[in-house]
């Protein structure tokens, strides 16, 4: 506990870095790596860019493909970069589906358009280390085409589709 308050308090009151890359360290191991380019426009607003890719199987069906989610950032007092902040975002999800188990086996896409908003903290150490913690509500709409085989595609049980939440933890370093 002593070594969790002793991290806290190292965080800068004031960012002095303009720019953030991070990464998500918790997705990489079931098959989503994902990171992001955040940029301080004044003090109290930065943008965000978060580039992901997904590459998972779920029961038969094998998903792999691209995400985009910018986002805009508004920070809860002058010190943008680190601190509390509400975050609107944007995403653009494009997947392959590929489906060689079952009896449906068949190849198609599915690309959807959502967005949502977060509620964040982010600190930035005196080392220069970020964490950032974040979620909030999302929703996506799209469809599934199929390319190639017989059957039907169904969405598989990823909650892509339709109301969801979007939760984080990312790491990574300001300069």
């Amino acid at each position: 506990m002593a070594l969790f308050c002793f991290v806290l308090s190292s965080a800068r009151s004031q960012s002095e870095e303009k720019n953030v890359i991070k990464f998500n360290p918790i997705g990489a191991p079931v098959g989503i790596g994902s990171i992001f380019y955040e940029h301080k426009i004044d003090d109290k607003h930065s943008w965000q860019m978060g580039v992901g890719y997904l590459g998972l199987k779920i029961d038969n069906v094998k998903l792999s493909g691209l995400v985009l989610t910018p986002e805009y950032r508004i920070y809860t007092k002058k010190n943008a970069l680190s601190g509390v902040y509400v975050g609107p975002f944007l995403r653009y999800q494009n997947y392959t589906l590929k489906d060689n188990e079952s009896t449906d086996n068949y190849t198609g896409t599915y690309s959807s358009f959502g967005g949502g908003v977060v509620i964040g903290r982010q600190w930035v150490y005196r080392s220069g280390l970020v964490l950032d913690l974040f979620a909030g509500p999302s929703f996506n709409s799209g469809k599934i085409e199929v390319t190639s085989g017989s059957g039907s595609a169904d969405e598989p049980g990823l909650g892509i589709n339709g109301f969801g939440l979007r939760i984080g933890l990312a790491l990574g370093f300001g300069f």
